[in-house]
């Protein structure tokens, strides 16, 4: 009996050990994950559907391209707003320049940012559903930068439930 307590006892201690060192590690971002939100660069976003392009005029002078994953997609072809949650926009960014095998042609130069806008209405509460995340080569971007996301949305897109990006067909 006693052998039987004990290894209930040890058995208790040792699971909830695991649980707490799991639920520790679950809470923790990854490290390539975006201050504020704890958005990180989606799997295989590269192969993604294309929605629209944009070019940003100076002082940041970019081609910009926007991907999305297929519930995104789905709800830009459907007409749907507010976008469901698990959307996610990824948009491109690059720096402007004359091509030089066409010189009338403006082409993508060096990268400069990939962003990322996640729905989650549950998670992120306190910015409409969106999550935002900022990243160059791979690693995001301060804090400070994070902070501008939600206002610049609020204040330009909140009848298109936050997203500038119109689907061009």
């Amino acid at each position: 009996m006693e052998k039987q307590v004990f290894f209930a006892v040890a058995l208790s201690v040792a699971a909830a050990g695991f649980g707490s060192i799991y639920s520790s590690r679950a809470e923790t971002p990854p490290e390539n994950a975006s201050p504020i939100y704890g958005v990180t660069l989606p799997e295989g976003y590269r192969d993604w559907t294309f929605i629209a392009p944009a070019q940003e005029a100076p002082p940041l002078d970019e081609l910009r391209v926007v991907l999305a994953n297929d519930i995104a997609v789905n709800a830009y072809r459907t007409k749907t707003l507010p976008f469901p949650d698990g959307s996610i926009l990824v948009k491109l960014a690059y720096k402007r320049r004359q091509s030089t095998e066409f010189p009338p042609a403006t082409v993508p130069g060096a990268a400069t940012t990939v962003q990322v806008m996640v729905k989650d209405s549950k998670k992120y509460t306190g910015s409409h559903g969106w999550g935002f995340g900022r990243f160059v080569d791979g690693k995001p971007v301060d804090a400070a930068q994070h902070e501008t996301c939600l206002s610049c949305h609020e204040g330009n897109v909140k009848d298109h439930d936050f997203v500038f990006t119109r689907y061009a067909p």
